[in-house]
């Protein structure tokens, strides 16, 4: 399923249909009698005094066998993998802009990918303007005119855009805000050619997607895929050739109160997006 984009704004069209038949929904495991739901289980106030006893203790354990003089010829221990996020500083980008200049390396073209799946899924897209930028920036030269004219006939067609809520101009109603985000959760470099300059690399991300209003008949719903794009090195950066898209792998959700779309509408303006690099 390759297209260049055109299949992410397929999974926006249908938004609004209900679950196919068969579609099985996984609930709270609950007494299979009453089907009635078990409330998560918090530990008890007894209960984490004793965990925290017993960290206490492996800790200074551990700090007592520190160093000390002692034989360093023992079996080594295997080098512990970092929680953090590591890798080279993210590229500079002036605040509004799409993030360029990635290094040409299997970490650059990640870092690429994972901005590009942002920018290609961002708001932006639906401004003629901006949308120009976008697919300017992320496509390589040789492929840019095709693939703005297919992404602009399905930008623009007013069907669409009224199935999502959004005017003729791609603007939101009065008093509503339009939410169409990605958020990269990792990526995954699958293949790498630093002679041919070319990279392949698997995006997996989750989407905030809709209008948040009082009369909105689109709530702000999430959605998770995972985009695989072709890069190629080009005019000193890496670009998209072409890229795919498949959904998931999607988590169990749990069971959290949904949001007002006044909420919804304070979180869009409050918190910004981020350069992703790793």
């Amino acid at each position: 399923m390759s297209n260049g984009g055109d299949d992410r704004v397929h999974n926006e069209r249908v938004y609004n249909e209900p679950r196919r038949a068969g579609t099985r929904v996984r609930l709270p495991e609950g007494d299979p009698d009453t089907g009635a739901r078990t409330p998560a289980l918090r530990p008890g106030r007894s209960l984490l005094t004793v965990v925290g006893v017993v960290v206490l203790l492996v800790a200074a354990l551990a700090f007592a066998t520190r160093g000390g003089g002692g034989d360093d010829s023992g079996p080594a221990t295997a080098e512990a993998r970092p929680t953090a996020p590591t890798g080279v500083t993210p590229v500079p980008a002036a605040p509004g802009t799409i993030p360029t200049g990635f290094p040409r390396t299997g970490q650059g073209a990640q870092s690429a990918a994972a901005n590009y799946v942002v920018a290609l899924t961002g708001d932006g897209m639906y401004n003629a303007g901006t949308r120009a930028e976008i697919v300017g920036t992320v496509y390589a030269a040789d492929v840019v005119a095709e693939r703005r004219d297919a992404i602009d006939a399905v930008y623009s067609d007013a069907d669409f855009l009224q199935r999502i809520g959004l005017e003729g101009n791609g603007e939101p109603p009065q008093g509503s805000t339009f939410v169409s985000r990605a958020n990269p959760i990792g990526t995954d470099l699958v293949e790498y050619d630093e002679a041919a300059g070319t990279a392949t690399v698997a995006v997996w991300y989750v989407t905030l997607f809709g209008m948040s209003g009082e009369d909105s008949r689109n709530p702000v719903t999430e959605a998770w895929y995972t985009d695989t794009f072709q890069l190629q090195w080009s005019e000193d950066d890496w670009k998209v050739l072409d890229f795919d898209q498949q959904d998931g792998p999607t988590p169990v959700g749990r069971d959290q109160r949904a949001s007002s779309a006044k909420e919804m509408a304070a979180a869009e303006e409050r918190f910004g997006g981020l350069t992703y690099a790793r």
